[in-house]
């Protein structure tokens, strides 16, 4: 059984009381002083989590060995049996006591996602607010979800039955690092199944916490379990068959690697993969509205969303307008210390996201771009200042990759058709927006978008009552809604003869 040493720690406890005690034997976790990590192997089985906004080590955690995830996996498959038959009535009451667990704990949980991975702390308090949100929707709608579904054919009886799947590996990111993580492990067990996560390297805290928040809400022991491994050792779960289905949220190339093994497996996946999103204006928008919420669309999470806008379409004859509310609306917001209440934008989540963008932003000044950068308030931390690219060509990064900061390209169109052609001209289809005075106008463009969301007038959200996923490279599969959950079931076919 693992111990638990001190390590350097943040000036304020990191997960929230109790949590300390009880998780270090039980999760498997060890915390080393930098002082005692002598070989590259030690330092190969380390998380090291730095805080963004600061630069400072939060802590050095022992990732598990191959014997505590292989405990832990046998212990859930036995959690299993019991769980997937308690009445889904009493799952989902379950449920709703892990939403008043998240309001109760809504602070600390917001500011360790803070100090891990550097979100506002405002948006941090929403992400816990939106998973309490979404137990309550499931909490309420789970059972008539999952209600069997009769059909009439010449039997005495045919229907549809929605079962669990078994033990779901949850592979998740670190820019939602709560929402990610409960819009799949949330439908998941209240259908009945189990679910081990594999969180991202930079927040193992949080993900800690996020058992604890299962563990709170009363769930029998071993249905929500996390695990902090490495990738290679997630692939393994896959290929040793110790899990019935992948949930991934992350990069493309994690996608690829996930999906392969799963294949070869013949696994239950869901994928949400890259998004580079759309924001098409008209020439009939109300550009001032459109340009200031298209500002706060790129600078969700400090733009490090898959659903952030990320190409601003404009039309010609609004596009010297749109710059101006767009710039206007930037310069508005407060960039600095993401504890502090007031603001807006905090320091990307880990180095090497900071240098892509800086390159990025080169390759576009090479290729004849006018940037118009924000002034950088701050020296020390992560953090990179908003950049509007003017004159965007297709051969540029910004616009050929997926630009995960807060870089945000304009591309002027002539037409509708053009606008469209270039929504379409990406890989990914993951969310868009239309903005038009004419919604009628605004829907008949909607749907020769190729994605799997297309807010009008709006921005791109997220919402447990409406399914959630993409088309190409973004994804497969959906979360959310009763679509969501029936991605997690076996949806079996009873045919009852006389």
């Amino acid at each position: 059984m693992a111990t638990k040493r001190t390590a350097r720690k943040p000036k304020k406890a990191a997960l929230p009381k109790g949590r300390a005690k009880r998780a270090s034997p039980r999760q498997g976790v060890t915390t080393m002083k930098s002082s005692a990590i002598k070989t590259d192997k030690d330092r190969k089985n380390i998380i090291e989590t730095i805080n963004p906004a600061t630069e400072e080590v939060m802590s050095d955690i022992m990732t598990m060995s191959p014997e505590e995830v292989s405990s832990i996996v046998a212990k859930t498959r036995t959690a299993l049996a019991s769980w997937r038959e308690r009445p889904v009535p009493e799952r989902a009451g379950l449920v709703k006591k892990l939403a008043g667990v998240l309001r109760g704990q809504k602070r600390s949980y917001a500011e360790l996602m803070t100090r891990e991975m550097g979100k506002p702390i405002r948006d941090s308090l929403a992400e816990v607010e939106k998973c309490a949100w979404l137990c309550d929707y499931y909490g309420d709608n789970a059972e008539r979800m999952l209600q069997p579904e009769m059909v009439a054919t010449e039997a005495k009886k045919s229907y549809i039955s929605f079962e669990p799947l078994g033990v779901i590996l949850a592979i998740e990111p670190w820019n939602f690092p709560f929402w990610q993580v409960f819009r799949v492990a949330v439908p998941g067990v209240a259908a009945g199944n189990v679910v081990l996560l594999k969180h991202a390297a930079n927040v193992p805290m949080t993900a800690l916490a996020i058992e604890d928040a299962f563990h709170r809400a009363g769930f029998p022991e071993n249905v929500f379990r996390t695990l902090l491994i490495d990738p290679e050792a997630a692939m393994k779960l896959i290929d040793d068959d110790l899990v019935d289905s992948v949930s991934l949220t992350g990069s493309n190339r994690a996608g690829e690697e996930v999906g392969a093994h799963a294949g070869r497996k013949i696994k239950n996946l869901v994928l949400e993969l890259g998004g580079s999103d759309p924001f098409i204006v008209l020439d009939d928008a109300d550009v001032e509205k459109a340009g200031r919420m298209a500002a706060n669309a790129r600078m969700v999470n400090s733009g490090q969303s898959c659903i952030a806008a990320k190409r601003f379409i404009v039309m010609e004859s609004v596009a010297e307008e749109f710059t101006k509310h767009f710039t206007a609306r930037l310069r508005e917001l407060k960039i600095g210390d993401p504890l502090n209440e007031t603001t807006d934008i905090g320091p990307v989540a880990r180095k090497d996201i900071l240098a892509g963008l800086k390159a990025q932003l080169k390759d576009a000044r090479a290729k004849g771009a006018k940037v118009i950068e924000l002034p950088q308030p701050l020296s020390k931390g992560y953090f990179f200042a908003p950049a509007v690219v003017l004159n965007a060509k297709p051969n540029m990064k910004v616009l050929s990759e997926e630009v995960f900061g807060p870089i945000a390209p304009i591309v002027v169109v002539k037409s509708e058709d053009e606008a469209i052609a270039v929504a379409n001209d990406t890989q990914y289809g993951l969310g868009a927006a239309v903005w038009s005075r004419n919604i009628e106008r605004a829907e008949k463009l909607a749907r020769r978008i190729q994605s799997g969301f297309v807010a009008i007038n709006d921005m791109v959200k997220s919402d447990p009552r409406l399914p959630f996923g993409g088309v190409k490279k973004s994804g497969v599969g959906r979360e959310l809604s009763t679509y969501g959950i029936k991605e997690l079931v076996n949806i079996k076919t009873v045919v009852v003869k006389e």
